[in-house]
């Protein structure tokens, strides 16, 4: 029988299901309502499209580099139990070896794994495990040497925070050295120049503005205005910091004598930036008891 686009908007509003996944499971059931409700939860459709308003905010970070070629991707899930389940961690690992073939989020998505779209992957992980999981970012790099390193590891290649290094000459050695710096650092940029305006400008007008409420004159002002904006661009640019395994030289000392220039860096925390909602015990409970 034909299926109109009112028994899909129907069904899609009684189950959150996708338009194609609402219209397949009217035409496999004839059009019967309950039934095509029941196929899709057979299928975990339904009940993916369920979780999918939760915040998933935990998860993990994989990195893999093959031929020259890094990528770190980012896979959250709602709690940190699924970060310790090993059909999660396959997972993410799988969509980390798939993201070294695109170049976007959203070819990720559409990329293969064993014959399998990525989001379909994660559609049926979601059923399986029953929390809400997203494809949150990846990111891509090149090098002669591109060094890794994961924190808080829960698996190899995957952990709470993944690093990767690019650069020209050196070593794996001391690239992982640097990796783990950022990890610790966190720096803005990899130098001065790919330093974002905004954030440069917005420092100097609170510089200045401590600076005038000393009373000095304006050209004592204009001198500790630079020393502070040189100190500050030290502190949050890779190159000048300090490099942690020897704060007596910095990052960009320490490259040169290792025979290295840094080329770039990536640098992704699970959950960083979005906004986790804190629920007390009760709160919990009664959430559970309500389905």
């Amino acid at each position: 029988m034909a299926i109109t686009a009112a028994q899909v908007k129907e069904l899609r509003e009684m189950t959150g299901a996708g338009m194609m996944d609402a219209k397949k499971a009217l035409t496999e059931t004839d059009g019967d309502m309950e039934a095509a409700i029941d196929w899709l939860r057979t299928k975990g459709l339904a009940k993916a499209a369920k979780k999918s308003g939760r915040t998933a905010a935990e998860g993990l970070v994989a990195v893999r580099v093959e031929g020259g070629v890094g990528v770190a991707v980012e896979v959250n899930a709602e709690t940190d139990f699924v970060a310790k389940n090993a059909e999660f961690q396959a997972m993410v690992s799988d969509i980390a070896g798939a993201a070294l073939t695109v170049d976007s989020v959203e070819a990720l998505n559409d990329a293969a794994i064993e014959g399998k779209k990525v989001s379909e992957v994660i559609t049926d992980k979601i059923a399986k495990i029953g929390e809400n999981m997203t494809l949150r970012r990846m990111a891509k790099i090149e090098g002669e040497v591109v060094s890794t390193y994961v924190h808080n590891a829960a698996a190899a290649g995957l952990g709470q925070i993944g690093v990767l290094v690019a650069m020209t000459g050196g070593s794996d050695e001391f690239g992982k050295q640097v990796a783990m710096h950022i990890a610790a650092s966190n720096p803005a940029s990899l130098n001065e120049a790919e330093l974002d305006p905004a954030i440069v400008e917005k420092e100097r007008q609170v510089q200045i503005d401590i600076a005038r409420e000393s009373g000095k004159p304006e050209a004592v002002i204009e001198k500790m205005i630079v020393g502070r904006m040189n100190k500050f661009l030290a502190e949050i640019t890779l190159l000048g910091q300090p490099f942690v395994v020897n704060p007596d030289v910095t990052v960009e000392q320490a490259a040169k004598e290792a025979g290295a220039t840094i080329t770039g860096f990536i640098r992704l925390q699970v959950g960083e930036g979005i906004e986790k909602v804190e629920e007390d015990f009760a709160a919990e409970v009664a959430k559970a008891a309500q389905g």
